[in-house]
């Protein structure tokens, strides 16, 4: 399995673990961007051998290249010089470096593409981050108004139990009011009767009290002169 796709596995795997675990989004995105930076520590590190690797190979492709220059050079200096023997060794060298320039040529492609796919994965991984920390405070953001709704909502239902209560005690306050009405129409049923000539009596009684008040205020006035 190649380095991209065993980390696409960790991810993976990574992600489906903190779904069923979420249940503070805000909390479990956090959680996901401290794995993702851990990830990208690993893949730098990846990353970073990977390019050795191809500076490494292409510095051996340079070197047999320029064995490859000398060789020729010290077999053509053997040929000026009349040394057709010196020039063939140095032409069997030659030959031996360019056939392991072949390989080594190979290994530098391979080492250059593999450095390729690694660079754009850590470049890949780091933006990917950077937009996921813009989304996390949009996360945040919702988790904070949902929770502000939830406190709205039981506030609503305490209002709407308060409704209720007013409603009872209303229904109470009722039933009160037809309890003392029953309660004073039997205090007036158990009332004795009136005597109507008891009242008759006392109201003429009343009548010539005031009229003795009458005289004696006359003739108070009539002693002072008024």
């Amino acid at each position: 399995m190649g380095m991209l796709d065993r980390f696409a596995d960790i991810v993976k795997a990574n992600v489906n673990d903190l779904l069923d675990r979420a249940e503070d989004p805000a909390k479990m995105v956090d959680q996901y961007l401290r794995d993702l930076t851990e990830s990208l520590a690993e893949v730098k590190q990846e990353t970073a051998g990977v390019m050795a690797e191809e500076t490494r190979t292409q510095r051996l492709v340079d070197e047999n290249n320029a064995n490859i220059a000398k060789y020729d050079d010290l077999a053509r200096q053997a040929l000026k010089a009349g040394n057709e023997d010196d020039a063939r060794t140095f032409l069997a060298k030659k030959q031996q470096l360019v056939a392991k320039g072949e390989s080594l040529a190979e290994a530098a492609t391979a080492a250059h593409e593999n450095a390729s796919k690694m660079r754009q994965m850590h470049d890949k991984l780091v933006g990917d981050i950077e937009s996921l920390r813009g989304r996390r405070e949009a996360i945040k953001a919702k988790v904070a108004v949902a929770k502000t709704q939830d406190k709205v909502n039981d506030l609503s239902s305490a209002g709407d139990r308060a409704a209720g209560a007013m409603s009872a005690f209303d229904r109470m306050e009722a039933k009160a009011n037809e309890m003392l009405d029953r309660s004073n129409a039997m205090s007036e049923l158990n009332a004795s009767p009136q005597d109507a000539a008891a009242e008759l009596e006392k109201k003429y009684a009343e009548a010539g009290s005031t009229a003795a008040v009458d005289d004696e205020l006359a003739k108070l006035k009539a002693e002072m002169g008024l």
